[in-house]
C-alpha cells in the first residue's frame, strides 16, 4: 500500500488510522494523516462494510409537514449532518413515516432489511415511542433534543431555548424596550414550555413581567397573525414580542405592518432559528449551532461503534442572538450581526431543542 510505504508503517497501522485513530499513537497518528492526505487516499467503503457486515449508514427521519415540506431549520440542520457524517466514514439514509404519531413501522422496516446501523432522532417529545423500540431492539441512536420521558439518558446533544430567549429578551431591555410578551406555542410542548420559560425568568428579573402579555397559537403563519394581533394591541406601540419561532415572528411582523408599524422602530420583534424568513424580513432571531450539534450526534454514534468515550451527561449549546433591523428602536438600518449575546456550550442533564 502507497501510503503504508510513505508513511513507514504497516498496513493495519494504516487501517487503524482510518477505522481506529484512537488506537494509534499521536506522532504515528499525524505521519499517516499527512501521508493519506498527501497521497489523496479514500477508504473504500463499501468494502469495509462488506468486512464489518455493517452499513456504516445512520437513519434520519424526515418529519415533513403540510405540502410535504421540512421547513428551513430542519434543511439546514439536515444539510450539516450530511456534511459532517463524511468526516465520520457514514453516510446517511433519510426516510419518512407515513404517520408522524406511530412511526415504529418505518423503523421496524430499515432494521429488519439491515439498511442502517444506528438512527439520529429529531423531533422529541413526550411519549415518544422511538427511544424505548430501538432501546429493546439493540439498536444505537442519539437524539437531537433530549428524550423527555427518560432523565437517565445522555446520548442527546441539544440547544438551550430557555437561555437562548432569556438572551433575546435581554437585548430587547439594552436596545432600550420595556414592554416585551412572549407569542408561543401552546402549553404541552416541551420545546415551546422551555422556551416561554426563558421569557418569564429574563422579564420577571428584570422586573418588567406581565403575565397577560402572553398568547399561544399553533406554528401557521395564519394562526400566529391571529394570536399577535390583540396581543401587540395590549402591550401597544413602543412594544415588543419574543416569539418561539421565525414564522411566529413574521406573523407578527405582518400585523404590525396591516397597521403601519415599523418593525423595531414603533414595535420591537424577536424570532427563533435564525431562518432565511428572519433574513428576508430584517427580523431579529436566535441562531441555532446546527453544525456543532450534528458533529457531536455522529460523534456520540461513532464512539459507540468503536468503543470510544461515551458522554455520561446531555449536552447543550447556547443559540446566539443575530440582531436586525426588527429591535432596532430608531429605525435605521442594524448593524451587521455575527452573533450578538453569545455564549459556549454547556453540558447538563436536560435542555431543550
Amino acid at each position: 500500500m502507497d501510503v503504508a510505504r510513505a508513511a513507514q508503517v504497516s498496513r493495519q497501522t494504516v487501517s487503524n488510522v482510518v477505522n481506529r485513530p484512537y488506537r494509534v499513537a499521536p506522532q504515528t497518528l499525524e505521519r499517516v494523516t499527512a501521508e493519506i492526505l498527501r497521497l489523496g487516499f479514500r477508504p473504500n467503503l463499501a468494502a469495509r462494510s462488506l468486512r464489518q457486515e455493517r452499513a456504516n449508514a445512520l437513519g434520519v427521519e424526515l418529519h415533513a409537514g403540510s405540502g410535504r415540506r421540512m421547513g428551513d431549520i430542519r434543511d439546514v440542520f439536515l444539510v450539516e449532518l450530511t456534511i459532517a457524517s463524511r468526516q465520520h466514514d457514514s453516510h446517511l439514509v433519510p426516510f419518512a413515516a407515513a404517520d408522524f404519531e406511530h412511526p415504529l413501522p418505518a423503523y421496524e422496516d430499515l432494521v429488519a432489511s439491515k439498511l442502517v446501523d444506528a438512527f439520529v432522532l429529531t423531533d422529541t417529545r413526550h411519549d415518544d415511542p422511538r427511544p424505548a423500540w430501538l432501546r429493546d431492539h439493540g439498536v444505537p441512536f442519539a437524539s437531537f433534543g433530549r428524550v423527555w420521558d427518560e432523565p437517565e439518558f445522555s446520548w442527546w446533544v441539544d440547544v438551550d431555548g430557555a437561555t437562548g430567549v432569556a438572551d433575546g429578551v435581554r437585548h430587547l431591555l439594552e436596545n432600550g424596550y420595556s414592554r416585551i410578551g412572549f407569542l408561543g406555542w401552546p402549553a404541552g410542548s416541551p420545546i415551546g414550555d422551555d422556551r416561554r420559560s426563558g421569557w418569564v425568568e429574563a422579564t420577571t428579573d428584570a422586573g418588567v413581567f406581565v403575565p397577560a402579555w402572553r398568547a399561544d397559537a399553533l406554528g401557521e403563519l395564519g394562526a400566529a397573525a391571529a394570536a399577535a394581533a390583540p396581543l401587540i394591541e395590549a402591550i401597544g406601540p413602543g412594544g415588543t414580542l419574543v416569539c418561539a419561532s421565525d414564522v411566529m415572528a413574521l406573523g407578527a411582523w405582518t400585523v404590525l405592518r396591516e397597521r403601519g408599524l415599523t418593525p423595531g422602530a414603533d414595535f420591537g420583534l424577536v424570532g427563533f432559528d435564525d431562518s432565511d424568513l428572519a433574513e428576508s424580513f430584517g427580523l431579529t432571531s436566535l441562531r441555532q449551532p446546527l453544525t456543532d450539534v450534528a458533529e457531536n450526534l455522529l460523534s456520540i454514534l461513532e464512539h459507540a461503534r468503536l468503543g470510544g468515550n461515551l458522554p455520561t451527561q446531555g449536552t447543550v449549546f447556547r443559540p446566539t442572538v443575530v440582531a436586525r433591523n426588527s429591535t432596532n428602536p430608531l429605525g435605521a438600518p442594524a448593524a451587521p450581526a455575527t452573533g450578538g449575546t453569545s455564549a459556549g456550550n454547556r453540558t447538563s442533564s436536560g435542555g431543550s431543542t
